[in-house]
Formats: C-alpha cells, structure tokens, sequence
C-alpha cells in the first residue's frame, strides 16, 4: 500500500510529475477558485489545498549550491521546482510545509545586491533547519512571496483557519477514526484499575473546572476519593494549576503505581497542607509492598529551590516518601542545546569536519540531556519492576519533564505500549491529555500565530522521542514500530495538517474547538497505513515485559535519518553524484503528496461523498 509517510516531510529534492503520468484522480477538488493562481508547473495539491502565489525566478542556495527555479506557495505548503535546463534536476522538488515555518527573514538590499544570492529571504523552520532563497532585485517578488508566507504561514494572525480544518472541510469520513484509538476509561480498565478496590476512577473534573489543564476522568486512590470534593479542593488549591497527584500507571499484579502531578505551592515559608499529605499517604498506603513513597522532582535542585521564592516549592519532610531531584534541565537550556545540535548536523553549506564533529555535538550537551532523562526513566522502572514501590513524578507544572518521564517509564513497563496502537496511547493519555502546551511549544505559537514568544517553544516533545528512538536501538525486537513512525509523528506535529496536536489541552482539543469533529486524526491514516510503520525485527512472543534502558552516555547513538536529512553529506558519502546521477536516492525519489493522495484513495475508497458532511504562566521553567 502507498504510504503518507514514505519521506514525511522530508524537505529534501523529490521527483515530480511527468508528462507521462497518469492524470490525477478525480477525487480530488479543482484548485480553489478563490485562489485564481495559474502556474506553468501543474502541482498536484491536496484536498483543501489551493496554490496562492508564484515566482519564477527564484534560487535555492542549497547543499550543491545554488540551482535556478521556481516558487509556488499554496494554503498548505512552498515548494521549489527546478527549472534550470538541467534535465535531472527537473525530476526534483523542495517542500516546506507552512506549519514547520519559525520566522521568514529577508536579506541584501536591492540597490546594493551584486551577487545572484546576496538578496533574498530565508526560512528558519521549528525544528532550526534553515532554508535561503535568493530573488531577482529587480522585481518586487521577494516582498510579494515573503507576505504571502506570512499570511498563510501564521493565519492565526491573520484571522484565517488553521489548514487542519480546510483538509477535513474537503474529506470524506475515514475509514478508521483516529479520535477513537484512545478512551480514559478503556486505558484505565485495561489496567486494571476499575477491577481494584484501592483505586476508584473520578469525573471531578468532567466540565474541566476543577483542573482545565487535566483530562476530564481521572483516578485516585479510594481513600482520597471517599473524603469528597472538598478534599480534593483542598489540595488542589495547594499544587500549582490544580493539577494534583492522580494516576498514570498501575501494575494490577503488584499494585506499584505511577502518578504524576505538579509542584507543591509550599514558598519560602514551607507552607504545609495537611490534606495533600493525606493524599499521597493514601498513594502509598494503596500498595501494600510500599513502605515509602518515592517523590521524583525533575527538576535540578537548585531551581526548585529558588521556585520557593516564586512560591512553588517541593515535598519537604513529607512522612514515609523519598524526594529525589533528578536534575533534568528546563525548557529554555534543552532550546538552545537543541538548536546548536540540529544546525551543526543540518549544515548544509560544508561537509561535516569529521575531526572535530564529536567534540561539536558534545559541546551542545543535547545527548547528556538525553541520557540525564533516560538515566531518570530507568529509576523509576527500577522502582516500580525491582522494589515494586510506587512512584510520584513531578516538575514545575507537570507538563513538561514529568510526561517525558510517566511516558518513558511506562514504555519499558508495559509491553502494550511498545505496539503501535500502544504508542498512539502513551501519547493520547501523558501528553495531549494530560495538558502539554502543544501550541506554546511547537506551536500557534507555531500553528498560525507569527506574534508568538520564542521564550516558550521547546522541543520536549521531541526530546522524548529521540528518547523511545535510543530505547530501540538497545532493543530492537521490542517495538512493534520503526523509526519511520517516529519521524511520521515529529514532522505532522509542526506540519497542521492534523488536529492532533493542536491546541494546549484537552479542554481547548476537544470540548472548545472539537477537533475530534472538525479535523482529522494523524492515527487514521497510521493506522490505514500500518504495514509503513512495523518493524520486522518485532518478536511478540518473545517480548517478555519489562525492559530496561542503559543510559550511559556511551550507549547513546546520534540519529542522523532524522536530525541530518537536509544534509546529505551526513546522509551518505558523495551524496552530490547520488542525488544528481542516482535514479533511486537512498531517501527514496518518490513524491510525498504524491504517496498521501494515493492513500486517500484506498483509505477513502467507497466513503460517503464529502457533500454529506458539514462544510463544517508560570510554566515549566525552572
């Protein structure tokens, strides 16, 4: 089966239409005639997709150089077809979807520019790659291209729909409804929970008013619950955001559990709250081989020191618990490690210098970073599969290191979310559910806002990636997936083709702006496309549970199919002669949109006509 994600969003040059292809399907919609653009060079669009603006005199300065072209930005993405006479390079193209776009710059002056690529723009994508185009000075078509990317690259801005929305406006019903891989109330039966009289599931928080960074069903211990409302009021009015202690994970056999919460709102003045303490005495007095409970602070301890004097604070001489810091750093310091990582592998003007490169990336401290996170997962899975002792994990807000680290732990505990529909939970429950800022982070802010603070893009979300990435090169038969799923959900994340990731909440997903109805889930068509995404190494009968993750610093790999696919002399060796002369390049010649629509067309194959539906802080810092 063709797959969506053959080269997700890869960005590298990919073959285009010939004139010997087959016309395209008529299942998909004519341009948009609200968007009346005619172009020489026939795009084939996506449903909901419509071209915008072209340029034909633009040079993309790329890893070979620069090489003559043309521009076309549509609703969803820029692409840059070659048309410089030189024959092979007209099989090729560069796409960008608009999602991925940080910010556009502009350089050179027109009265000033000499040189072909002294004046121009370029983009600076979410995850720091750089892309520079070079205009003819003497048109107005730079400022004409650079506001169009504007508009529809942040349409927020611009009181225009996110293009999540117009794809689902154009689609039939899939198939497969990617909303209903994950229910609360089916993850908490399949672990048992509903079955176990020391735990009892709440729906405190179904209108979101209780906690409305939390999901709407929640569980706790049966003590806690069995004190009331009040209680629980109580105690929320004591951890930052009201997000207090509840249940991640629950080991039916042993009864450890995994909850996670947010900082305590002790300040400097260690302000107690009898009921919070009562709380998490239930936790721990809910698993009969506990005799402490182990409280794991993400943070370094010097910063939740000094959120004391913000009025945060941390588990201070609570009875019979342990706290731990785990020194994981925050937001801001993972930024710019990550930044320095991705645009020394990314270069693509050079060849990396293979005599320093090792001590460049170690100098950026993005893999101690990883190892400092996968070293705290594998605590807690010792916790939990060794002491059977239970665990509560918390950071600042609790959206951030602490869903790198429920999410992580969960992994090597339970083999069920080492499958792929497994995954797909993980991520429902530790991350869009349980409130991580998705917009803030990657965001609308990256999904449509250019007024957004830099301040709170970080790439959390794809740090714990890397780290599941790590966990199966150490065990590669465990994982139903391969690293292309991975890749899959990293690239749509950015891209706002889905309503997966968007918005910071399950509140703002779900019960504001209806997602689940009005846009699409990433999972159909992972689902619909399985076969893309199965690892053939995967041994089911052989998967015997817990596994456990070194995370020596020596163990740890760089993941150059992800971090360095716009440079291809990272990718293979005279990538130059391969690109150019190789009718299959080893990322593969065939084109992405090319491939989604040939899914569309199967998944929706026999699906009722699309005319039957509606055309419908205080952050984690420190």
């Amino acid at each position: 089966m063709s797959s969506p994600f053959s080269t997700p969003h890869e960005r590298q040059i990919h073959r285009t239409p010939q004139a010997d292809d087959p016309p395209p399907t008529t299942r998909f919609p004519a341009m948009s005639t609200s968007c009346p653009v005619e172009t020489a060079y026939e795009l084939k669009l996506l449903r909901g997709e419509a071209v915008i603006r072209e340029d034909k005199n633009v040079m993309y300065i790329g890893p070979f150089g620069r090489v003559k072209g043309r521009i076309l930005v549509t609703t969803y993405r820029m692409t840059f077809v070659v048309n410089d006479n030189r024959t092979i390079c007209e099989e090729y193209k560069l796409d960008i979807p608009l999602g991925q776009i940080a910010k556009i710059e502009k350089f050179g002056y027109a009265s000033s520019s000499r040189k072909d690529d002294s004046y121009g723009f370029q983009i600076l994508c979410k995850d720091y790659r750089t892309y520079r185009f070079a205009s003819d000075p003497s048109t107005h078509s730079r400022r004409d291209i650079c506001e169009t990317l504007n508009i529809y690259a942040f349409p927020l801005s611009y009181k225009l729909k996110l293009f999540a929305f117009a794809y689902r406006d154009s689609m039939p019903k899939p198939s497969i409804d990617g909303w209903k891989v994950y229910s609360a109330m089916g993850e908490l039966e399949r672990m048992g929970v509903g079955q176990c009289k020391f735990w009892r599931i709440i729906d405190i928080n179904k209108e979101y008013k209780f906690a409305e960074t939390y999901p709407s069903l929640l569980a706790i211990p049966t003590a806690s619950a069995d004190e009331g409302n009040a209680f629980l009021k109580k105690i929320g009015e004591f951890r930052s955001r009201q997000r207090i202690p509840v249940l991640s994970w629950f080991d039916r056999k042993t009864l450890a559990t995994i909850t996670r919460s947010s900082q305590p709102l002790c300040g400097v003045t260690g302000r107690k709250n009898l009921d919070d303490e009562a709380h998490l005495r239930n936790i721990r007095e809910a698993n009969a081989h506990c005799s402490e409970l182990q409280i794991y602070d993400a943070r370094p301890n010097v910063n939740a020191t000094v959120n004391k004097a913000k009025g945060g604070g941390y588990e201070e001489n609570y009875e019979l618990s342990k706290l731990t810091f785990l020194d994981i750093h925050n937001i801001h310091v993972v930024r710019e490690s990550m930044k320095k990582f991705v645009q020394l592998l990314s270069s693509s003007g050079v060849g990396v210098d293979e005599k320093h490169v090792y001590k460049m990336i170690d100098e950026t401290k993005w893999l101690m970073h990883i190892a400092s996170i996968l070293d705290a997962s594998a605590r807690i899975v010792h916790n939990i599969a060794t002491n059977r002792q239970s665990v509560l994990v918390h950071c600042s807000d609790g959206w951030d290191r602490t869903a790198q680290l429920t999410s992580l732990a969960m992994i090597q505990l339970d083999r069920y979310y080492r499958t792929i529909e497994g995954f797909i939970v993980v991520i429902e429950k530790e991350w869009c559910s349980f409130g991580h800022k998705f917009a803030q982070r990657y965001g609308f802010a990256g999904h449509g806002d250019e007024n957004s603070s830099d301040s709170e893009r970080s790439p959390v979300f794809p740090q714990f990636v890397e780290c599941v990435w790590q966990i199966m090169q150490q065990f590669p038969t465990c994982f139903e997936f391969n690293s292309r799923f991975l890749i899959a959900i990293l690239d749509e994340m950015y891209a706002c083709r889905f309503g997966t990731f968007l918005y910071n909440s399950e509140k703002a997903r779900i019960a504001e702006n209806k997602c689940h109805e009005t846009t699409i889930s990433l999972w159909s068509y992972i689902l619909e496309n399985r076969q893309r995404f199965e690892n053939p190494l995967y041994k089911k009968a052989k998967n015997h549970g817990v596994i456990s993750v070194n995370p020596s610093y020596c163990r740890l790999e760089i993941w150059t199919e992800y971090y360095a696919r716009s440079n291809p002399h990272v990718v293979t060796p005279h990538a130059e002669s391969v690109q150019l002369l190789e009718t299959r390049p080893s990322w593969s010649h065939l084109d992405f949109f090319d491939e989604i629509r040939n899914l569309e067309n199967i998944l929706y194959a026999g699906g009722e006509d699309s005319s039957d539906h509606d055309d419908d802080d205080d952050d984690d810092t420190n």
